[in-house]
């Protein structure tokens, strides 16, 4: 599966998926196949780390 590149587009695409449709960022990766560190790494960049409590980048 291909994700957006761009870090604000991202952003905005994993927290809809985790939002809507998976109970973590484990599950979302392991369901379409992306690296969960770099996802991890490329929202870090941009100032986001993932809350697992929230299940969300924040």
């Amino acid at each position: 599966m291909t994700i957006p590149n761009d870090p604000i587009i991202l952003l905005s695409y994993i927290n809809t998926q985790l939002r809507d449709k998976y109970p973590s960022l484990y599950e979302f990766c392991k369901a379409t196949d992306c690296d969960e560190i770099e996802i991890r790494n490329k929202l870090y960049a941009i100032g986001y780390e993932y809350s697992e409590e929230y299940n969300k980048f924040t």
